[in-house]
């Protein structure tokens, strides 16, 4: 993960203006976020929990087990 979007790199105004833009792209062809997914953001941006954690958390919440 590069550092400019790590939490110890960022400013909170920072991750939320990161974490907006991202929403914005994600709904351009697509609905929002489940409820869950925008709650690990939050924690992103109020620097509890690494992007990349948010990111890995978020996948595992759609992986189906085989």
């Amino acid at each position: 993960m590069s550092k400019k979007y790590s939490v110890s790199e960022t400013t909170r105004v920072q991750r939320e203006k990161i974490a907006n833009d991202a929403l914005a792209i994600s709904i351009l062809d697509a609905p929002e976020p489940s409820k869950d997914t925008l709650e690990l953001v939050d924690e992103y941006i109020k620097g509890n929990m690494e992007i990349g954690d948010v990111l890995k958390k978020t996948i595992e919440q759609y992986r189906v087990s085989i």
